[in-house]
């Protein structure tokens, strides 16, 4: 198995439970010794969560699977096997496998804009989440001692690309958060703190229906939070941004939320992609290369339930095409009977801090306090591990009960914040 995310996990634990004790080894192939509940890094970077309490310990849920540590750089369909980079640059490896299982996931997508990969940061995993936190803090302490009203303007606006899940509650959930905190300082008015939203589409939340986004917009609205739409950025400085419109917006901070692309090591099995996802069957087998199946963000999976259309990349499909995975590749073991993957869609959630949120549970659209209880509920069972949930649940009572710890951890230095440093994805060059 290669990845430890949502689709790698739950195929692991469906194959765990399935195959009897000696009927196979499984390995693990991961950078990381934990799944990370990639949904709430929002919360984060507000302070509400603490950033181990969404890493699940792969060693608490996987009792059977031997994991390796390291990067999968490569695959050779030819002689079976995996080569593999670890975090120390010790010379790579190779991993030999009967059955090879790929949900390595998706990095941050970027383009070819004039400063992004230099000045952006992004927010796909912890290291980038406590470190925009640490960034935001930081900012506000500057604008704090500074006499300069233009610089004072330009550390106090943040701006955000992307008006999908993660732009928009990260948006909303740092303006609630910073125009709460500036209080803490004695120099900052709250009126000073300017959240930017910045998005192509014509509406938030494009991806959802309409009324979720209209819901969603408001409460960005009622938070002061800048939306501006049919707008990207051109430029990105050290010290502004500038517009696909002309405008130039003086400001230290850009946040990248503008989509994910496949994993660069699909392209290295040199089979068939679709937007770089490895195109796979009904069966999450990819065709031509026996033994091998994908999933998750990184695979082009056909939902038989629309047509065949391409399953959509969320966590939702995610764990339920690990179920699928984890029975297929068992059934080619010879046990138990293999099935096409079918997705029964249960609604979207969206939490926008404190008691907004938008959700359509099985199509019924709430949003307000409702919204947030469903929110969290479905946060809560979607984490999967008993430890997790009663951390982040403590987590929530806490940040509704006592003041935000307003401090800088330093957990990533900033010349290692850009997306390329942070997420690694270098190793593929």
């Amino acid at each position: 198995m290669v990845g430890s995310g949502y689709a790698g996990i739950q195929a692991l634990r469906f194959l765990e439970a399935r195959l009897p004790s000696g009927a196979a080894d499984l390995t693990l192939l991961s950078p990381t010794d934990h799944l990370l509940y990639t949904s709430l890094l929002p919360e984060v970077c507000a302070g509400v969560v603490e950033p181990r309490h969404l890493a699940v310990a792969i060693r608490g849920v996987l009792k059977r699977t031997v994991l390796r540590l390291g990067h999968a750089v490569s695959v050779n369909l030819a002689d079976r096997t995996v080569t593999c980079a670890d975090h120390i640059g010790a010379e790579p490896a190779r991993l030999g496998w009967d059955r090879l299982v790929l949900a390595p996931g998706a990095i941050t997508r970027t383009f070819d804009i004039p400063g992004l990969a230099e000045h952006a940061v992004g927010l796909k995993n912890l290291a980038e989440a406590a470190y925009l936190r640490d960034h935001v803090i930081r900012q506000m302490e500057d604008a704090d001692a500074c006499d300069d009203p233009a610089q004072r303007r330009a550390r106090c606006t943040f701006v955000v690309v992307g008006a999908g899940y993660t732009g928009t509650e990260l948006a909303a959930q740092m303006s609630r958060f910073t125009r709460r905190e500036a209080r803490h300082f004695p120099r900052l008015d709250p009126d000073e703190i300017r959240w930017i939203l910045l998005d192509l589409k014509p509406r938030v939340l494009p991806e959802l229906a309409e009324a979720l986004g209209t819901k969603a917009a408001g409460v960005l609205a009622e938070r002061q939070v800048d939306v501006r739409l049919g707008l990207s950025l051109a430029e990105v400085t050290g010290d502004s941004v500038t517009l696909t419109d002309g405008t130039t917006v003086p400001t230290h901070t850009v946040v990248w939320c503008a989509g994910i692309t496949p994993s660069p090591l699909m392209a290295t099995l040199g089979r068939p992609t679709t937007k770089g996802r490895l195109d796979v069957d009904d069966m999450l087998r990819v065709p031509g290369a026996d033994g091998v199946f994908a999933l998750g963000d990184a695979a082009t999976v056909p939902d038989v339930t629309k047509d065949g259309e391409p399953a959509g990349q969320t966590a939702q499909n995610a764990l339920r095409q690990g179920i699928a995975a984890g029975r297929n590749v068992a059934a080619s073991l010879g046990y138990g009977q293999a099935r096409q993957y079918r997705h029964r869609d249960l609604g979207f959630v969206v939490d926008l801090g404190g008691t907004d949120a938008v959700a359509n549970p099985l199509g019924v659209t709430l949003s307000g306090l409702p919204a947030a209880a469903v929110t969290r509920a479905y946060h809560l069972y979607s984490i999967g591990s008993f430890t997790n949930q009663i951390r982040v649940a403590s987590d929530w009572a806490l940040s509704a009960l006592s003041p935000t710890q307003i401090v800088q951890l330093g957990f990533l230095r900033p010349r290692d914040s850009s997306i390329v440093a942070a997420e690694k994805t270098d190793i593929y060059s």
